[in-house]
């Protein structure tokens, strides 16, 4: 069974148009296993308004009760430090400077030790992670 994970982005687009449909399950298509990133949820309780965070709230419950949220681990922060060294010494540090682009890179490379595939509405930053480190990303289209 194929393991994936949302990106914030998606969630993100998900409150804003209030489409519950895909907040509330844990499968994607038959066949997947939807896991969820602490550093998703991070960012999802820090830009949550009041009437988001319920709904937060119900996700951790959710993924902590069937084990399946995915936490970085000591090689994730060093291997993600690494990258973003290198996308500094490429594209200038002012570019890593943003909390997402940190953020983004721990997910990927904490996904990639596990083999989970990242569904993401941002490309562009993906894209850039996967230049200097190679883990299964994919556009979703909403």
């Amino acid at each position: 069974m194929q393991r994936v994970l949302f990106d914030a982005s998606v969630y993100i687009e998900s409150l804003r148009t209030q489409d519950q449909a895909l907040i509330q399950t844990r499968t994607v298509v038959p066949g997947t296993v939807l896991w969820l990133s602490s550093v998703v949820l991070e960012e999802l309780y820090a830009g949550s308004k009041r009437n988001s965070i319920r709904i937060v709230e119900k996700l951790e419950r959710d993924f902590k009760t069937v084990g399946r949220v995915l936490t970085p681990d000591v090689g994730d922060w060093v291997g993600a430090g690494r990258i973003l060294a290198k996308i500094g010494a490429k594209y200038g540090f002012d570019h890593i400077g943003r909390s997402r682009l940190t953020n983004d890179t721990l997910i990927a490379v904490s996904a990639a030790r596990v083999g989970i595939q990242v569904l993401t509405a941002n490309a562009k930053d993906y894209a850039r992670i996967a230049e200097f480190r190679q883990f299964d990303w994919k556009i979703l289209q909403q």
